[in-house]
């Protein structure tokens, strides 16, 4: 039995489901997000209560799948709405002499000691901004957000030695001694 499965969802005010077969789209101030969900899960809206429910076939219950779908549709749902409600957001830290961040249109240009900028096209969803050598990404879609994070720290991994790179700001980069000349 999932622990988290069989938790129900509270939906806020201002927030709009619909469920149409396995699709299921929330519409709130931050977004709207569809998802479809595992065939092994019933999923069920009730308005006056204002409560989702996820639920499995008891026939299904001893498929490992079936109990691991279980769990991971109701979180998905979950963070669908506070997505769309709250929104998620990131943020990411570049290191390095001379090395900046700017947003250009729809692309966000990295200047990180390479011969040329690396563009990076923005998502559509997606808000990037940057101040100085922070850059914040925000957005309705948690996994679009770390996504795009990922592959921002992906283009220049912080390094041990000398700590350039770009990082998240919470993250801590183990410092490395160099070596040691003489005796």
């Amino acid at each position: 039995m999932s622990r988290i499965g069989k938790k129900p969802i509270s939906v806020p005010a201002g927030v709009k489901i619909q469920l149409n077969g396995r699709v299921i789209s929330v519409e709130g101030p931050k977004g709207k997000l569809s998802m479809t969900h595992s065939s092994y899960v019933t999923v069920k809206w009730t308005e006056s209560e204002k409560s989702i429910t996820c639920t499995i076939d008891p026939k299904f219950a001893e498929l490992r799948q079936a109990r691991a779908d279980w769990g991971t549709t109701r979180a998905l749902i979950q963070n669908m709405i506070q997505g769309a409600t709250k929104g998620y957001e990131q943020k990411m830290e570049v290191v390095g002499v001379g090395w900046t961040a700017a947003v250009a249109g729809k692309q966000l240009k990295l200047v990180v000691g390479l011969a040329s900028p690396i563009l990076m096209d923005i998502p559509v969803g997606l808000n990037v901004s940057v101040d100085k050598s922070m850059v914040t990404i925000s957005g309705a879609d948690r996994q679009a957000v770390g996504q795009f994070a990922a592959e921002m720290r992906a283009k220049r991994k912080p390094e041990p030695y000398n700590g350039k790179g770009i990082k998240y700001v919470e993250e801590v980069i183990k410092r490395k001694q160099g070596k040691q000349f003489g005796s």
